[in-house]
């Protein structure tokens, strides 16, 4: 028997190495002479340099950076030579490079898993880590960058990413402003740039499954906000700080101020508070490409699923947000031809299963906690109730 096991993390429980790990001991304990092929999930978010870096056998690097509150934290990048990367990524990418390509994980440097919920504040925290971390790839050899924006603890319109990578920003008094955050946004009337720093950059492609406009009611502050700490009286403030941010940056790199509200309406700008937003007009060859579609080209998925006879796959929660096209509902869907597709969730939503059956009669879906117990009940007790769950499941 042929198992494939493609577990997303299971958030504040498991990284998805661990998940996977386990299930791939459980299986081995149970089917002794099957084999177990892991491919742990990435949606651009944590462990994105790491699971790839394994994935594709790149070197992980970890560089001390300023984090989402000027904090010295340990950012990861990878660096992986570009043939190793499939044909359908590269092409998915349009990248025409031969050496070294830098993985760079925004969440390390950026990201909720750098905070605790009481430090969580987007007045107050920065992007200026991942601008650092992207230069660092540059530095270490990198001849295009891929940059996984999922997991952000931001809301900045990339404005400190873009200050590591040399733009300037002064009040009134032409007094520079730096360790900009969206707290000093209002102070700022000048905006410059180091050009040569910024024109020199090399591609980047930004990995994200966010569709989100920057502004508006579906904008990267009213939608993701309050997940990042933002208070309910404070969001027309932050969205008016985050316009005259972005309205500051498409002028100092000279877009036409007729098509500004356009800009900001583009979808996927909202993503990770806007940095993608910055990136996008500051570089001169930047863009968006899908998060889960191009790590599953990454990975082979699709090849690896269609030589497997049981698929497993899951993650902390399954819901309606899920069915969006987040990693497990997009190997569940790859996975239409295989005979047994297990779905395994810390909790579960039994609407967006049922879904996801009407049109996969292979799937089996099942929440591994007692929805009784606590949250953090739940998430201590993962270690154990995934690889019992497993167990059972496949005992059927």
């Amino acid at each position: 028997m042929n198992y494939l096991v493609a577990f997303d993390k299971f958030k504040g429980a498991l990284t998805a190495l661990e998940a996977a790990h386990l299930a791939q001991d459980t299986i081995s304990a149970i089917d002794p002479d099957g084999s177990v092929e892991i491919a742990p999930l990435t949606d651009g978010g944590e462990g994105f340099a790491s699971i790839l870096a394994e994935v594709l056998g790149g070197e992980l690097y970890e560089k001390e950076v300023p984090g989402p509150l000027f904090e010295p934290v340990k950012g990861r990048f990878t660096l992986v030579d570009a043939g190793k990367i499939p044909p359908k990524a590269m092409q998915r990418l349009q990248l025409k490079v031969t050496g070294k390509i830098g993985i760079v994980e925004m969440a390390s440097a950026s990201g909720y898993e750098c905070l605790s919920d009481s430090q969580r504040n987007p007045w107050k925290t920065t992007t200026i880590g991942t601008g650092r971390l992207m230069q660092a790839a540059v530095e270490a050899g990198a001849e295009a960058i891929i940059l996984g924006i999922g997991g952000s603890a931001t809301n900045d319109c990339g404005a400190g990413a873009l200050e590591a990578l040399g733009v300037h920003y002064y009040d009134i008094s032409l007094q520079a402003i730096n360790n900009i955050t969206p707290e000093s946004f209002h102070l700022v009337t000048t905006v410059g740039s180091t050009s040569h720093l910024l024109d020199k950059f090399p591609p980047v492609r930004i990995a994200c499954d966010v569709t989100n406009p920057l502004l508006g009611e579906n904008g990267a502050t009213r939608v993701f906000g309050p997940q990042k700490g933002l208070k309910a009286e404070d969001t027309d403030r932050m969205e008016r700080s985050m316009r005259k941010m972005a309205s500051r940056l498409l002028g100092l790199f000279g877009k036409a101020p007729v098509d500004w509200e356009d800009y900001l309406a583009a979808p996927g700008t909202g993503a990770a508070g806007g940095i993608g937003f910055a990136l996008l007009h500051a570089l001169p060859d930047s863009a968006f490409v899908e998060g889960f579609p191009l790590v599953a080209e990454l990975m082979d998925l699709q090849d690896r699923i269609s030589k497997a006879d049981v698929v497993i796959t899951g993650e902390g929660r399954l819901d309606e947000s899920s069915l969006g096209g987040k990693g497990p509902v997009g190997v569940v869907r790859m996975a239409s031809g295989v005979d047994r597709v297990l779905l395994l969730a810390g909790s579960m939503e039994q609407a967006a299963l049922q879904s996801l059956q009407a049109n996969q009669t292979n799937l089996e879906g099942h929440a591994i906690s007692d929805p009784d117990w606590p949250v953090e009940v739940r998430i201590a007790r993962n270690k154990e109730t995934l690889p019992a769950s497993l167990k059972k499941l496949l005992a059927r």
